[in-house]
């Protein structure tokens, strides 16, 4: 019974992760600006670590059930 907010946080990191990969991904591929007010580098870079911190939480979370 206890495993169940694990098991919804840990799917919500991996999710949120995953989706911030895929629009960075998508934005660059485009040429769309990734954050307003930022360079050119570090909107992507900051977004490129956040959305791999957050995937790989997710699935750390997911392995330790």
């Amino acid at each position: 019974m206890e495993s169940g907010p694990e098991v919804f946080a840990g799917a919500a990191f991996a999710l949120f992760g995953a989706a911030l990969l895929l629009w960075t991904g998508v934005c660059l591929r485009t040429g769309a600006p990734v954050a307003e007010g930022t360079g050119r580098v570090v909107g992507p870079v900051t977004a490129l670590l956040f959305g791999a911190v957050f995937l790989g939480a997710g699935c750390w979370m997911l392995t330790l059930l």
